[in-house]
């Protein structure tokens, strides 16, 4: 990809199936990477994995939900890197259950991570970008946000918002030379769908249909999402803005 070369990027669940496919993509394009992760030792094995790019790569352990750490976190990281160029809003969390099932403070934390966690890193990242004018995000939504998912109701709506929150960014921004784009994974084999056979009966039924629905007659693997993403960060991908795009398998199709 064209102008990744020394960039600086931060991504969001970095530790997570997705996010260390991520990392290593970037990496790879000779970008500098702020991991960012909640769990600090999932972070270490991130580095030990990609120990080749050590000069690359910065571990952050931080909480997204919280605001106020948030934008401290990445001011630091602004300043010491003269910017940001990309943001890649990666984390995610749910536990698969019909919504009846469902409680308030579990909607919470289904919100706080997936929701208010990209809010609270636009907010930090924006200004630095608005400054330089010039910046690429990438914010990992997911078809259940599209199209909706059974089991995953506080975060299909998590998910839609993120889309809808993006597109409003991209208009705001545009004049900023901001690009915002969002990628769609449709069922991808990391952690979070596997965790659904731990559900029982439901999870099972969940999972075994999602395999059947998918036209390429497989899941999602993790190393199918960062040549989007990649691509969306870099100067190709200049006058691409507001934009969401499936990776789906052709699950979803959008005209």
């Amino acid at each position: 990809m064209r102008g990744l070369n020394e960039k600086v990027v931060v991504i969001t669940g970095a530790a997570g199936g997705i996010g260390k496919a991520l990392c290593k993509r970037f990496c790879d394009e000779g970008a500098h990477v702020v991991a960012v992760d909640v769990n600090a030792g999932a972070l270490e094995n991130l580095s030990a994995e990609l120990k080749e790019h050590s000069k690359q790569l910065t571990q952050l352990q931080l909480d997204i939900t919280d605001h106020a750490a948030v934008t401290e976190a990445i001011g630091k990281v602004a300043e010491k890197h003269g910017g940001i160029d990309a943001l890649v809003n990666n984390a995610g969390w749910d536990v698969a259950m019909q919504f009846l099932e469902t409680t308030p403070e579990f909607w919470q934390k289904v919100i706080g991570i997936n929701l208010l966690g990209p809010l609270n890193l636009h907010h930090a990242v924006l200004p630095w970008m608005v400054e330089r004018k010039q910046g690429k995000i990438v914010n990992v939504s997911s078809d259940a946000g599209r199209v909706g998912s059974s089991g995953e109701s506080v975060y299909s709506a998590c998910k839609g918002g993120v889309i809808a929150f993006s597109k409003t960014i991209a208009r705001e921004c545009a004049r900023n030379n901001i690009n915002v784009n969002v990628v769609c994974p449709g069922p991808t084999d990391t952690a979070l769908l596997q965790s659904f056979l731990g559900e029982g009966e439901f999870g099972q039924k969940i999972y075994e249909g999602l395999k059947r629905a998918i036209p390429l007659k497989r899941l999602g693997q993790p190393d199918d999402i960062p040549g989007i993403v990649a691509f969306l960060a870099s100067d190709d991908a200049n006058f691409i803005t507001g934009q969401v795009i499936s990776v789906s398998g052709g699950l979803t199709m959008h005209g």
